[in-house]
């Protein structure tokens, strides 16, 4: 069974006697990711064997993690929030967290410590950036590119060159990366981006080197978008997670390239919606408490090349499960990889989503 159609799909198993807690804890779970590679990862690494222990709990997929924050609002609003545990980016963690949309947490009393007893604020350290955060996986946002369309491109900044790089590119419909890259690429040094986006001149600038290129973009909103537009050749260079390219060239051999230069660093994790049933969230608790120890994120990285966010993980990285490559040159963290990186502020956009959003969209429209 393919991932992709599982949203709203129930998964159950039945190899090993339920939980013995089961009875206090709502037999139903539903699971907010995004789709595609990463969502089938978490799969395997974490619903998996948490079902084999749990043979009685019914796990629902739900494939919108993109809107999270605008639909979580209004589930709060409408005060019917049907999701319990929801895959978020740092920031938009942070924004709900910041309208208490979002349950806050004791990271040690919730979540397991490492195997040597390390508690697990420490294992993962800096990489929790919010108290409504549970921190999974970095990864990055990059380039790929068809290697047979078009040279291989050895800046980010190819992407605005149409003449030396023509045909459709594809874009992730929202300001976030797209307005740090077309600073970049319009002379704006690295450690002064977020000053100048943080002035009206400053989005202006980003918004018109972006209008250089906007008749030949191709906007998506689903990480699944870039990787199937390269390979049906309908655009020669797009952004997507760097996971869901890994798949792409390495399980599905498409000739697709990848560009690690300005890749954009960022963070993906657990947030759990605010307000739920105590049968409900002791399910969560539960679950959350497996899901994100060290094993099962070392485990998740047999099956994409996103880097576990528990520093206990790290050294039980190996190969891939099905394709028996060692894993760690594919990490966007590899030295390899990492010579020029953009290190996106999490807390500079969750002040300043909801404004560059409302700028970004009217741009789109003209």
């Amino acid at each position: 069974m393919k991932l992709s159609k599982m949203s709203a799909l129930a998964v159950t198993t039945a190899l090993c006697a339920p939980s013995a807690f089961a009875e206090e804890m709502a037999n139903e779970l539903t699971l907010v990711s995004w789709g595609g590679a990463y969502q089938a990862s978490q799969h395997k690494a974490y619903v998996e064997p948490y079902l084999a222990q749990n043979p009685d709990v019914k796990i629902i997929w739900d494939e919108s993690s993109a809107e999270a924050v605008a639909k979580i609002r209004a589930m709060n609003e409408a005060g019917n929030v049907t999701w319990d545990l929801v895959d978020a980016v740092a920031s938009d963690s942070m924004r709900l967290c910041d309208e208490g949309l979002a349950e806050e947490i004791d990271h040690d009393e919730v979540l397991a410590a490492a195997p040597d007893g390390t508690p697990a604020s420490e294992d993962f350290g800096d990489l929790i950036v919010s108290d409504c955060f549970v921190p999974q996986i970095v990864y990055s946002t990059t380039f790929g590119y068809r290697t047979d369309l078009i040279d291989q491109p050895d800046s980010v900044c190819a992407i605005f060159d149409t003449e030396k790089y023509p045909g459709k590119r594809s874009l992730q419909k929202r300001p976030i990366d797209n307005m740090e890259w077309a600073l970049y690429c319009d002379g704006v040094a690295k450690d002064e981006i977020y000053d100048v986006l943080g002035t009206d001149e400053g989005v202006d600038q980003a918004l018109a080197k972006l209008d250089t290129i906007k008749d030949q973009v191709v906007w998506w909103t689903a990480g699944a978008e870039t990787p199937q537009l390269l390979a049906d050749g309908e655009v020669v260079m797009g952004s997507t997670f760097n996971g869901r390219l890994f798949s792409a060239i390495a399980e599905q051999n498409q000739p697709i390239g990848m560009l690690w230069d300005m890749q954009s660093f960022d963070l993906d994790g657990w947030v759990i919606p605010a307000g739920l049933p105590a049968d409900r969230k002791a399910r969560v608790m539960d679950f959350l408490k497996f899901a994100t120890d060290t094993q099962r994120l070392a485990d998740q990285a047999a099956y994409i090349s996103y880097g576990p966010a528990r520093a206990s993980s790290a050294p039980l990285v190996g190969k891939h499960a099905e394709l028996g490559i060692e894993m760690a040159p594919h990490m966007p963290t590899d030295p390899a990889n990492a010579g020029n990186v953009h290190t996106y502020d999490y807390e500079w956009w969750a002040d300043n989503r909801d404004d560059l959003d409302a700028k970004f969209q009217a741009w789109l429209a003209k």
